[in-house]
């Protein structure tokens, strides 16, 4: 069983740039929360006007407690904003807000990605919880077929978040268009939107790096074992 493996020392980079971008995307939200926005709307009623004006009437806007617990539910076609998004007039309320917005219309439009996320997911979510026990009794038992099966399980769950980056990305680009578009925030404030914007698509990408760089170090763990 291998203890340290030199893709480790990439793999602890990576987890490195996961924490700062995890507390990047908390300061950023958190500055430009007490920064208001010109027009003066709340989350929810940004959200609310963003949804109708795309024909989105039949998505509802709840509430849900904490922080940055935001979120497109597509089962229930409900967007559900935290504390600070839902009742907040800020610059990062209205962002997070139009954010989860722009996912509602991927679902109207059938945006690729999304649709290639929705059809990984039951799959993704009924081999991820025994990819890492594959994996690990590969290593221990030394049985490079257990490894093989854990390290194609675990490629599911790597190919599930590349797709999700394109689909954040995506929705965070709808959201600054038609914020502008629709007067929630002024064009001297759409910088203080894509900060926000830009720091939560970072823990996406850092997730992401993360998990190939495991890929990787997994698929040459498997390849030394054959030789």
């Amino acid at each position: 069983m291998i203890l340290f493996h030199p893709m480790d020392f990439l793999i602890f980079i990576a987890f490195g740039l996961s924490l700062w971008a995890q507390f990047r995307v908390k300061g950023t939200f958190n500055k430009f929360a007490e920064v208001p926005a010109s027009s003066g709307m709340t989350g929810v009623e940004a959200a609310r006007r963003m949804l109708d004006a795309n024909g989105l009437t039949n998505v509802a806007v709840e509430h849900i407690p904490g922080t940055l617990t935001d979120h497109y539910d597509p089962t229930s076609r409900v967007i559900r904003l935290s504390d600070p998004v839902y009742f907040g007039n800020s610059i990062a309320a209205l962002s997070v807000a139009c954010h989860e917005v722009g996912h509602a219309i991927q679902h109207k439009v059938s945006y690729p990605m999304l649709v290639a996320r929705h059809k990984m997911f039951p799959v993704v979510n009924l081999v991820s919880g025994s990819a890492p026990l594959l994996l690990l009794a590969g290593f221990f038992f030394k049985m490079s077929g257990l490894l093989l099966l854990g390290i194609i399980f675990f490629s599911a769950a790597v190919a599930f978040q590349l797709v999700t980056l394109p689909v954040e990305f995506d929705a965070s680009s709808r959201a600054k268009q038609q914020m502008v578009k629709m007067g929630f925030i002024r064009n001297t404030e759409e910088g203080g939107a894509s900060k926000v914007l830009g720091a939560a698509a970072l823990t996406y990408v850092a997730a992401a790096l993360i998990s190939v760089l495991e890929l990787v170090k997994y698929i040459m763990i498997f390849r030394s074992s054959d030789d």
